[in-house]
């Protein structure tokens, strides 16, 4: 499947240095896994976690899950090897973190012909965010909202106030340049109905996925960002009505008492081949 037409609903952090969660990560009913040299990883492990991940992603099992390695900033002791590693490893793509400039994305692209994703997770990053993604090989994005949080020096919110202008510079820029873009983690994983109001609420503004930092969540993340029954069923009578509405010579339909238009078709079709690809990844 075509890397920008998988779906991200789940994008779960695992620590490159862990053989055990490498392995329960190709079990898991993941969209996408986001291998860990950075934050999960400590510095004394680095190096050996390199070796180790490099290890897993050759043995596979992996399936039809989307692998992107986060390497280590190019400007600390570890990222210009982590890329150069991950520039051969058995992967998907490349993360960086912390990106604040197109040029951060030209120097990684110079050490890796692998598809490039970016961290956007400081105040420069995001008043940066449509030059950054308009970089050539740049393929996603991922919002770094604890980084970002303790940048602004704000406090958490259920209704994530703080975070949505730049939520949304993010989201804009990604849209514009037709990148993959996913939301920031929840960090209390036993916390169901807040994950779950946070799901909601990204998918209401636009995100294609989450990030994820426990098994626990996959599923509450998953329903959220797939279409439902009722969406898939709407859809098709849209596109239906619509068509048999053109074949008589009429620029517009009406379902449930609600105009259909073009748009609205190209929406419903874009949908359904959402949840096609979603019905894909679980065979």
């Amino acid at each position: 499947m075509d890397l920008a037409l998988r779906p991200y609903r789940s994008v779960l952090y695992i620590p490159g240095s862990k053989d055990r969660a490498l392995d329960k990560a190709r079990s898991l009913a993941v969209d996408a896994v986001i291998f860990d040299l950075e934050d999960a990883v400590a510095p004394a492990e680095k190096t050996a976690a390199r070796a180790t991940l490099t290890a897993a992603l050759a043995m596979g099992g992996y399936g039809a899950r989307t692998r992107i390695v986060r390497i280590n900033g190019l400007d600390t002791e570890w990222g210009e090897a982590d890329a150069r590693a991950a520039a051969s490893m058995d992967c998907d793509a490349v993360l960086l973190p912390k990106v604040e400039s197109p040029a951060q994305l030209d120097a990684l692209a110079a050490l890796t012909g692998k598809p490039l994703w970016a961290m956007m997770e400081t105040p420069r990053g995001m008043l940066n965010a449509a030059a950054i993604a308009a970089h050539p090989r740049l393929a996603g994005m991922v919002m770094g909202t604890n980084d970002l949080a303790k940048e602004l020096n704000s406090r958490f919110r259920a209704d994530r106030l703080p975070m949505l202008t730049a939520l949304q510079l993010c989201l804009l820029a990604a849209k514009a340049h037709g990148r993959i873009i996913v939301d920031g983690v929840y960090n209390a994983f036993k916390d169901d109905s807040g994950l779950r109001a946070e799901c909601d609420q990204g998918r209401d503004m636009g995100f294609d996925g989450k990030t994820l930092i426990h098994p626990a969540q996959v599923e509450i993340a998953n329903a959220a960002f797939a279409p439902t029954e009722a969406e898939i069923d709407l859809a098709r009578r849209q596109i239906a009505a619509y068509e048999a509405a053109a074949a008589e010579g009429q620029g517009v339909a009406v379902v449930d008492g609600r105009i259909v238009e073009n748009l609205h078709v190209a929406t419903a079709k874009s949908l359904l081949a959402r949840a096609e690809a979603i019905a894909a990844l679980a065979q």
